[in-house]
């Protein structure tokens, strides 16, 4: 049966995501020596970015790491995912960049993962880059209130924070400058498709832009393969593209194209939660892995 199996397509692809699933098995990931705080942006819509936040944050949390997702899309499809209220009256990210609220005071725990928080979008968040404009150091209000919430933390001998994703809107406005300078790694999302590189150029002028006015200890440090459709040679061809030109920065991890991935937000769940033996669950499992062992 086994040999039958092996000879299959869909065999030979069951026998490769037991082997890998036997490799991450009962593997602890190390905990940084500091937080690690991560963006996640990428201009082009539709790559993957939401996705990729939650569920790496999920899947690092459920290996005993102590995360935080900080919301800044207006459109709080990460706070969705986590299964975060964030309609108008709940106190949000928003409340933290314009109001100066405490950060401490918005982070909600993620009823499905242990270790995992929240720092929701509101609606209120689609008028904060008018509002930003005349407020001062308008760049470094995310970074500021980070500083202040880890001191916090501290102070009242809570587990330090392993990793800070910031998930960005697909524009680069204030609250995405505000996520740069806040952060020291960018975690770009590339969508294993014909139009993948096209902007990946002016996005990286702009980090630059970043790195010499606002943030020098800013890098691109981590790419992931998204959306990887296995049976075209298109996507492979991108694949190898994208390793050629930076091959210190992808992830050997490649997420592919799935159902249960993208069914997973409607039932306010990451995959990790909603399909744990899903391939997409496995790829962010490994992503995961490769990012936390990379610290």
């Amino acid at each position: 049966m086994e040999a039958m199996d092996e000879s299959s397509p869909l065999g030979r692809e069951l026998a490769s995501e037991a082997k890998r699933r036997e490799k991450l098995l009962g593997k602890a990931l190390p905990k940084p020596q500091s937080t690690r705080i991560m963006t996640i942006s990428n201009q082009k819509g539709g790559v993957g970015k939401t996705t990729t936040t939650v569920n790496i944050a999920a899947a690092l949390a459920s290996a005993g790491l102590q995360v935080l997702v900080i919301d800044i899309d207006p459109q709080g499809n990460a706070s969705t995912a986590l299964n975060i209220d964030h309609h108008a009256d709940v106190d949000s990210i928003y409340d933290v960049l314009i109001d100066d609220v405490p950060l401490g005071d918005v982070v909600a725990k993620c009823p499905d993962v242990p270790n995992l928080i929240c720092a929701p979008a509101t609606i209120h968040l689609a008028g904060a880059e008018i509002e930003l404009v005349s407020l001062v150091a308008r760049e470094q209000r995310l970074r500021r209130a980070i500083d202040v919430y880890a001191k916090e933390r501290q102070e009242k001998g809570e587990p330090r924070l392993d990793f800070v994703f910031i998930d960005c809107p697909p524009s680069l406005g204030l609250l995405t400058v505000n996520a740069f300078v806040a952060a020291k790694e960018v975690l770009i999302p590339i969508q294993c498709e014909y139009y993948a590189l096209e902007g990946l150029s002016q996005l990286l002028k702009n980090i630059e832009m970043i790195q010499k006015h606002l943030n020098a200890d800013l890098t691109v440090s981590t790419i992931l393969l998204t959306m990887y459709d296995g049976r075209t040679n298109l996507a492979a061809q991108v694949a190898a593209e994208v390793r050629e030109h930076f091959p210190e920065q992808v992830l050997k991890a490649v997420v592919p194209r799935s159902v249960r991935i993208s069914e997973a937000p409607s039932y306010q769940q990451t995959v990790m939660t909603y399909d744990p033996s899903s391939s997409g669950a496995l790829s962010y499992q490994e992503a995961a892995s490769e990012i936390a062992s990379r610290s």
